[in-house]
């Protein structure tokens, strides 16, 4: 029988171009099976780490969605806490999990160096691209600020 996967898609909200001098706002996991049917959803906001700035181009774009901002900012976690509970939710997936990313975004490499900081393990046994799994919810769908909610539905229809 062939291995069964689980397939991640990730959608995330941070303060500038690479993690450590900016952070991770708010990060959002939807899981699914081959079929693309959904099986689990992960949202969390995570506190700024220590030290870091927003960049001026993410700050420009934030002052124009001040609700956004504050909704990344409601009950933030701390980075450690917030990390180790989501290679967690992924170790708990009823199978080995497949981290599904966008071509052109940079989840990867944030989810990459927060996981790798705090927790100090990456737990997904393969990469690869959403065109991998047809007919999976965008990630984008389960994240709580207002400006991903009418993208996301416009992407579940096409």
């Amino acid at each position: 029988m062939p291995q069964q996967y689980v397939y991640v898609t990730t959608h995330m909200h941070v303060e500038g171009p690479i993690p450590g001098p900016h952070s991770l706002l708010t990060l959002a996991s939807a899981a699914h099976r081959a079929d693309g049917s959904l099986i689990a959803t992960f949202t969390t906001n995570v506190a700024e780490l220590p030290g870091a700035t927003i960049h001026p181009v993410a700050l420009s774009s934030w002052r124009g969605r001040a609700e956004d901002w504050l909704a990344t900012r409601r009950a933030p976690r701390p980075p450690a806490a917030a990390t180790a509970d989501y290679a967690r939710w992924v170790d708990d997936l009823a199978a080995p999990a497949v981290f599904v990313a966008d071509q052109d975004g940079q989840d990867h490499v944030y989810l990459y160096w927060y996981l790798q900081r705090f927790v100090g393990s990456w737990p997904f046994v393969a990469a690869g691209s959403r065109a991998a799994v047809p007919g999976m919810l965008p990630a984008a769908a389960v994240c709580p600020l207002r400006r991903c909610r009418p993208a996301a539905h416009q992407q579940v229809a096409a």
